[in-house]
């Protein structure tokens, strides 16, 4: 593959799969219904291989399609990448935040825990991730926050992540008391990436489409989370109404800036543009601009796929998997 003239300072920013394995079974997750890629752990040569190309690392999430903890290399990861100087973090179910693992995690220094939940009740998390283990989880998060008291640590930073659904924003404002529970710092509304399967359909979608009452619902959360001194936001830092708003700019994916400074790397070492394009894209093979275990970074980043992709994002006609970006998820 011919090398074009830089477009772009390498990235700082990695999105890593340490896992495709998952031990849940979400009703919006394409994981559940076959994923992308065959299932199995990043190893530690191959966690090497990748982030070793990147000459500087400020922010590392080692996440993606699966559940990091299920990787018992995680914490030896994290230590790692914390050592060349980024904020690390990572998505997770926290079932199997336990005992050891959970010591493991705090000593590696990890930066952020994003908790997937999703509910506020046993019952609906059932209904939406698949298994019974709502209880396990909360559990798991006391715990951990008596953990981090008893070492006294501030890091990492837990906060609850909730995809709103028509089938659970009734249960949104039960965020609160259960993050003062456990002791997390913040809430974040992520929009529903919709392809189709399960509840990631478009009529479970609020994108465009909140009622009085869900409006209500996000205003009272607003309030109660202010008086718990709690953060509650969207993904990409927007207030959570108004990442549910339509939006009105004109070709609303040619602001994305994420081809131009971060890579996310699937556990088979596949390069692709962003972390939602494999959620929602028809054609996988399409959205691949190389692979880190058989070409250099240099090469993919500088090579003839990233700078045609970097060229269609912001014209008419973008790439597939980029013509819903601002309406069906955030920016």
């Amino acid at each position: 593959m011919s090398i074009l003239a830089p477009p772009a300072a390498l990235p700082r920013s990695l999105y890593l799969e340490t896992t495709s394995r998952c031990n849940s079974l979400c009703e919006t997750c394409i994981l559940t219904f076959g994923g992308r890629e065959p299932a199995r752990d990043l190893t530690w040569d191959e966690f090497r291989r990748v982030v070793d190309q990147f000459p500087r690392l400020d922010r590392v999430l080692l996440h993606g399609i699966g559940e990091p903890l299920l990787n018992r290399d995680l914490p030896r990861m994290i230590a790692h990448v914390k050592e060349r100087g980024a904020h690390v973090l990572f998505n997770s179910n926290v079932i199997t935040l336990t005992g050891a693992r959970a010591e493991a995690i705090v000593a590696a220094g990890l930066d952020e825990l994003r908790v997937s939940l999703d509910a506020a009740t046993a019952a609906t998390y059932a209904r939406v991730r698949g298994v019974d283990a709502f209880a396990k989880v909360v559990g798991n998060l006391e715990r951990f926050a008596e953990l981090k008291r008893r070492r006294g640590a501030s890091r990492p930073r837990v906060s609850l992540w909730f995809t709103a659904l028509q089938d659970n924003i009734e249960e949104i404002p039960g965020l609160v008391p259960l993050a003062v529970r456990v002791d997390a710092a913040g809430i974040y509304l992520q929009r529903l990436v919709y392809n189709g399967l399960g509840l990631a359909t478009e009529q479970q979608s609020l994108h465009g489409r909140l009622q009085r009452r869900q409006r209500e619902l996000i205003a009272r959360t607003q309030e109660a989370a202010a008086r718990a001194g709690l953060d509650f936001s969207a993904s990409g830092a927007a207030a959570p109404e108004v990442s549910l708003a339509p939006s009105v700019a004109d070709r609303p994916w040619s602001a994305c800036r994420r081809p131009w400074t971060l890579v996310y790397v699937t556990v088979h070492g596949n390069v692709l543009p962003c972390c939602i394009a494999p959620w929602i894209t028809g054609h996988y093979d399409g959205i691949i601009l190389g692979n880190l275990y058989r070409q250099s970074l240099q090469e993919i980043w500088w090579g003839e796929r990233y700078a045609g992709f970097r060229h269609d994002i912001q014209t008419a006609t973008p790439p597939e998997p980029c013509r819903g970006c601002g309406v069906k998820w955030s920016l």
